[in-house]
């Protein structure tokens, strides 16, 4: 596992790897056999995660011919792996982890059933209905269900395909640890499953799906649909690949409940040439300790062999370990020391009893790294690797790169205090571009009066600064964004009267 080689060493080392020949898996030298795997604690779940997760796609959802897709979840779970990954959406996959759990004795109400093992897991699924009743046209609810399915539907539908009879039923004591709200994109979206939340009315004609899931989770009947208080999830979370804004808000909003407990995020080698979640909605998650799993940390395959758009079909699915030009194992390692980053989801698509072809093997090997443990040097490095990938230009699933932002929704208001005006500035996040936010200056006429260092935004309360003028003067204000760099982003002018 290189524990021999400094990461600028492994790099380097790399480097002369990629301009010769090499034997596949490239770098994958030496003994890669992990004894006992990494752990991190996933934010305030307190669960105790692999570094390396599952991904439920790959094999697991586009199954070539010649692939046991339960084999892979076997071995995963054989080798230590306890960050399990699947969806309503990802076509057989949950059915494909009800084959594996019956095989190592993870189903409630088998007479084998090892309740001991089934703790020491973290399983995750996931759902793309935002309501648990009603709709909106405006809001597409997509289930692979039954027409008309509902995000309690979708719950109900994970625990029967992977622990019940794939019709529905499902056995006393089967739960989910971590169910989420899939790809959200829009903030309409956002509206819609915070719908009841704050004040829920069962009668109501339409809910939203977190006030739902919190029944789920509490045994509670809020709703009027969870009538036999059934606690069949641990922990709620949510997931974004393309909206940063909508997943920012997502986590401001929840200001007082602390529902969500954990999110699913995109992060990879070419994250920052995107408007990014790395400077963004990561911070304000770390920030509020909420549990972070990392995806797309080859892009979804388009690093490597595979079209850089969503797969449809087994051949999309990547079964190769690195190539001469990136090797793996830096890119998993950047995405896992990112600050926050709990776990990373990856996908397999060919397992092998040669450790060096396995897939599985080399890519948890490659996650043994500690949080947060790579320098800036390292990993520009590495995002200099991940630039030979298509130029690139692989994150698809993401908004275009954005210049800096400046501060939004800017407000600026006069408060006569004992005869003295204060100017009351006040003004949301900006979004960070390639590099992090610093802080904000406060000019007043052209000319710098103050600044508010820049910390992550995790509630919606404003950052606010004041300044106390002259009465009987018009003053005009700007909030500069300020970057690490020094790069800076303007608000609008706002004109202020003081008489």
């Amino acid at each position: 596992m290189f524990k021999n080689l400094t990461r600028r060493q492994f790099l380097k080392t790399s480097a002369v790897a990629a301009a010769g020949s090499v034997a596949a898996p490239y770098l994958g030298c030496g003994n890669v056999t992990v004894a006992e795997p990494m752990t991190r604690t996933l934010g305030r779940t307190g669960f105790e995660v692999t570094s390396f997760g599952l991904g439920g796609q790959a094999s697991l959802q586009w199954t070539p011919e010649d692939v046991d897709p339960a084999a892979i979840i076997v071995k995963a779970v054989n080798q230590g792996v306890n960050y399990l990954d699947t969806s309503n959406v990802y076509g057989p996959s949950q059915e494909n982890f009800g084959k594996a759990f019956r095989a190592i004795n993870l189903v409630p109400g088998q007479a084998n059933y090892d309740e001991i093992k089934r703790r020491s897991l973290y399983l995750a699924s996931k759902t793309m209905v935002r309501h648990a009743k009603g709709s909106h046209p405006d809001v597409p609810d997509r289930s692979q269900g039954p027409a008309g399915s509902k995000a309690v539907d979708d719950l109900r539908r994970t625990l029967s395909q992977i622990f019940g009879d794939g019709q529905g039923g499902y056995p006393e004591g089967a739960y989910v640890d971590l169910f989420q709200i899939h790809n959200l994109n829009t903030m309409a979206e956002v509206e819609a499953i915070f719908l009841g939340l704050d004040d829920t009315d069962p009668e109501a004609e339409r809910i939203g799906a977190l006030a739902a899931l919190r029944d789920f989770r509490d045994g509670t009947n809020r709703t009027g649909l969870n009538p036999k208080e059934e606690k069949l999830i641990r922990h709620i979370g949510i997931t974004g690949h393309f909206s940063l804004p909508v997943m920012m808000e997502c986590l401001q909003r929840d200001d007082e409940d602390n529902l969500i407990d954990a999110m699913l995020i995109a992060i990879n080698a070419n994250d920052r040439r995107y408007l990014n979640h790395q400077y963004n909605t990561m911070p304000v998650a770390k920030a509020k300790n909420v549990g972070m799993i990392a995806m797309k940390v080859f892009a979804d395959g388009a690093m490597y062999t595979k079209e850089p758009r969503w797969s449809r079909t087994p051949e999309d699915v990547v079964r190769v370990v690195g190539t001469p030009d990136l090797p793996s194992r830096p890119l998993i390692e950047y995405a896992l020391a990112t600050p926050g980053v709990g776990t990373a989801i990856i996908g397999i698509g060919h397992i092998d009893n040669d450790d060096q072809r396995c897939q599985l093997t080399q890519n948890l090997s490659a996650a043994q790294i500690r949080p947060e443990s790579l320098g800036e040097g390292d990993r520009e490095e590495i995002e200099n690797l991940g630039a030979k990938a298509r130029e690139g230009v692989t994150n698809w699933f993401q908004v275009e790169h954005q210049p800096l932002g400046a501060p939004r929704e800017t407000v600026a208001a006069v408060e006569n205090r004992d005869g003295t005006p204060v100017v009351q500035l006040s003004w949301q996040t900006a979004y960070a571009a390639q590099e992090p936010i610093d802080y904000y200056e406060i000019q007043r006429d052209d000319q710098p009066v103050g600044r508010v260092e820049h910390q992550p935004q995790t509630t919606k309360a404003p950052f606010t600064f004041e300044d106390t003028v002259e009465g009987g003067r018009q003053h005009a204000y700007q909030i500069v964004t300020v970057d690490k760099t020094g790069q800076t982003a303007a608000s609008e002018l706002l004109e202020v009267s003081t008489a």
